[in-house]
């Protein structure tokens, strides 16, 4: 039995399911889950020595891969001055400044700790900035876990949400309303109905947490049109888009300017870190200055803003970057697609920059959550066990994205196709005698 498979057992008597995040229990694929020991470049390595090839990154922040030696010179030379001070640093307005360089849209911007401090802030701001109670957000988007946001869609016309977790009173989420991604109409119908009500649109610009879901050509642009129409804010959720698929965000991407935009991940580098920021008449609403507070007593922290700073320079000053990693997705993907097909393997693939979905379906293309749901979760749960087996790692659950660094190389793509490969060849069918030698190999036990 290996180390994690007894620490995960000893975790799990004091800490609740043994993690501190749902999914890395596995409960999405079944096993148990491994422990990381360290990282460097495209890899993992487990507490029995075992190394992964790794397709998770920290959930998108490590687009430069583990241990980048600029981010960790740039950590040494920070460490030794201090931890964190509760007062203003230089570092803070370097990140600020640079974040409002390369996002024009972000006039003024306030660092938080994480991804839910900042959707869950640019909601209480939109709210007093524009007196109104209602947000409007997408079925499968996911934007952290406070407790207006922590919703699903209800019956009718999606214009009611019930609490997605307990502990959530319904009252608080009475003002949430939910339609589906990518679906315009439903959109356009709850403004109808609620528009003079609703304070704010709230939508990842490219879903990530359904797995990889882009929008549709006139889905941003229209959701702008209606936001313009009803006096609402359009707040777009860049936690993980920001500076992932482009220097400038998604936004740039899809010229598609939102009033407020949240971001997190990437410009902490791998620490804990978020942000928010947009409009200057919006931004200077947040106390001190207006009558909206905030605060965060380790926001701005001069360590985790060390690294995302770092990472941001690395990717300003390599213009090729964004390009590069592009190109070695859609190979990756296309590739994959090509082994799926010589086995008769149902696969469909998506990808935007160095975001990519795995979908076993027929489709030849999925726009919302119903269409994730309704893929083939049993051959997923074998591609990712297969995949686990044989040294690599991606995410355990059919509705997350997945990421390519600067380090995934060639070679490294290569053996994950290899890999693939042999795991097709089983969901086929066919007699794995004849491959068993090249399938045994040290591995967690699935059990």
């Amino acid at each position: 039995m290996g180390h994690s498979t007894n620490l995960f057992k000893k975790a799990q008597t004091i800490i609740p399911g043994g993690v501190n995040s749902p999914v890395r229990a596995f409960k999405g694929v079944g096993g148990t889950p491994f422990f990381i020991k360290s990282g460097n470049g495209p890899y993992l390595i487990d507490l029995d020595n075992k190394q992964y090839i790794d397709y998770v990154c920290s959930w998108g922040p490590l687009i430069l891969g583990h241990a980048h030696p600029t981010v960790i010179a740039a950590l040494n030379k920070t460490i030794p001055q201090g931890l964190g001070y509760g007062a203003p640093t230089e570092i803070e307005v370097e990140m600020a400044e640079l974040i409002t360089q390369l996002i024009p849209s972000i006039k003024k911007v306030r660092m938080v700790n994480s991804g839910t401090e900042a959707t869950q802030s640019a909601i209480r701001l939109a709210r007093g900035f524009t007196g109104r109670n209602k947000i409007l957000k997408f079925q499968g988007c996911y934007h952290g876990h406070s407790d207006s946001l922590l919703v699903k869609s209800g019956s009718g016309l999606l214009t009611f949400s019930i609490p997605d977790s307990l502990g959530v009173p319904a009252e608080f989420t009475q003002h949430t309303l939910v339609a589906p991604f990518n679906d315009i109409q439903a959109v356009q119908r709850i403004f109808a109905q609620f528009g003079e009500e609703i304070a704010a649109i709230i939508v990842e610009p490219i879903a990530g947490n359904m797995n990889c879901i882009p929008p549709l050509a006139d889905f941003l642009p229209n959701l702008r049109s209606i936001c313009d129409q009803y006096k609402s804010l359009l707040i777009f959720d860049e936690v993980i888009t920001g500076f992932r698929v482009s220097l400038h965000g998604a936004q740039s991407l899809y010229n598609v300017i939102p009033d407020l935009t949240c971001l997190g991940k990437i410009i902490g580098g791998g620490l804990p870190v978020g942000a928010f920021g947009g409009r200057q008449d919006i931004m200077e609403y947040l106390a001190p200055l207006g009558p909206v507070y905030q605060a965060g007593t380790l926001s701005g922290n001069p360590i985790a803003l060390t690294a995302g700073l770092a990472t941001l320079q690395v990717l300003q000053q390599s213009p090729q970057v964004y390009q590069d990693l592009a190109k070695a997705t859609q190979y990756f993907l296309e590739e994959l697609k090509v082994v799926a097909n010589q086995y008769s393997i149902p696969l469909h693939t998506q990808s935007v920059g160095s975001m990519f979905g795995i979908f076993f379906t027929q489709k030849n293309s999925i726009h919302n959550y119903d269409q994730v749901a309704c893929c083939n979760l049993e051959n997923f749960k074998q591609f990712f066990h297969g995949l686990l087996n044989q040294g690599i790692y991606i995410a355990p659950s059919a509705f997350e994205v997945g990421f390519i660094s600067t380090a995934h190389s060639q070679s490294v793509l290569d053996q994950t196709l290899e890999a693939a490969k042999r795991i097709f060849f089983q969901m086929n069918g066919y007699d794995t005698s004849a491959t068993s030698a090249l399938l045994e190999v040290d591995t967690l036990s699935a059990e």
